[in-house]
């Protein structure tokens, strides 16, 4: 069975820098999830949203745009402006955990509520033809919660439903519940894409032989965690290239580069890169100690300094 790979959306990390150099240096995935368009009630698209779905911006070879919404008319003005921009698909994410998102009756908080996402639906099938898929989580508070919103998509053409194993409640903590997920997979006719804790070759392995009807999976947090991990699971191997570490460097200087040009001063960069280095120390040895270092950096010469000191030690 052929797999395709997706990138699962990351507000805050997966914009265009990131997918645009991470397609260059390691490859593998197959389709980028654009992080959510959340209007905020206002039938406004935010400039950083416009600058990220940008065609001209974006070199990958597929990206799909997603929304976060409860409401009908957001839902229709958020297609017609990708559709000017020529996508054909957009995703509707009901898989956030957030309490900020959740206590607003969106992402994972709206799964309890069927009738509302019938509404959403009804209205984006009526009156565009846009292709609609869904980003899910197993409920909010309850694992049946997804159950009961099968019979609602039923009554639409839904691309797929990719499903991340997990409750809100949960945000990224505990197991995921990969009896629940199978649940999914009985019970619900649409196309599943499996999505949670894909963080190696093995991991995808044996998520593989649990699922052998599966043949499209999401990476989140592991592709920024070991950003070799899709190339490795298309190749079948848990071999890492030899020149690993400068393809790592090299992929960090670029993203370095364009956001250190894109932000102002120097603590917005040292903060968005001190995200990426939550998830980049998992690659080293002793990531509590790589990810200490590159905290305690003040200055951006420091910084530099500390990522090149890393970087050397592996080789």
């Amino acid at each position: 069975m052929s797999v395709t790979l997706l990138s699962s959306p990351l507000q805050g990390f997966t914009d265009f820098r990131f997918r645009n150099a991470f397609h260059q240096s390691f490859g593998g995935i197959d389709t980028f999830y654009a992080p959510y368009i959340k209007m905020n009630g206002k039938m406004v698209i935010k400039n950083n949203y416009q600058r990220d779905l940008n065609p001209e911006h974006n070199t990958v070879p597929h990206l799909i745009p997603q929304v976060m919404t409860n409401d009908p008319d957001e839902f229709l003005f958020v297609i017609k402006y990708i559709a000017s921009l020529g996508y054909t698909e957009l995703n509707w994410n009901l898989g956030c955990p957030y309490p900020m998102v959740t206590k607003q009756g969106m992402g994972s908080g709206l799964i309890c509520n069927p009738m509302k996402i019938d509404e959403v639906l009804h209205k984006a099938h009526n009156e565009s033809d846009i292709t609609i898929s869904m980003k899910m989580r197993l409920g909010y508070d309850e694992p049946s919660e997804i159950l009961n919103v099968f019979p609602i998509l039923e009554k639409y053409p839904i691309k797929n439903v990719a499903i991340h194993a997990r409750l809100g409640k949960q945000l990224y903590k505990g197991g995921t519940d990969l009896d629940a997920f199978q649940k999914c997979v009985d019970q619900s006719p649409h196309k599943l894409y499996y999505n949670g804790d894909v963080t190696s070759v093995q991991a995808y392995r044996d998520l593989q032989e649990r699922f052998p009807s599966i043949d499209h999976w999401m990476i989140g947090r592991g592709l920024i965690a070991d950003p070799f991990l899709p190339q490795m699971i298309k190749n079948n191997t848990t071999e890492y290239p030899t020149n690993r570490w400068q393809i790592f460097k090299d992929f960090h200087d670029t993203i370095y580069k364009q956001y250190d040009e894109a932000l102002s001063g120097p603590m917005p960069i040292k903060m968005k890169m001190l995200g990426f280095w939550e998830y980049f120390s998992q690659s080293f040895n002793d990531p509590k100690k790589v990810y200490k270092a590159i905290k305690k950096n003040g200055s951006p010469r420091n910084y530099v300094a500390t990522v090149n000191e890393i970087f050397a030690k592996q080789r």
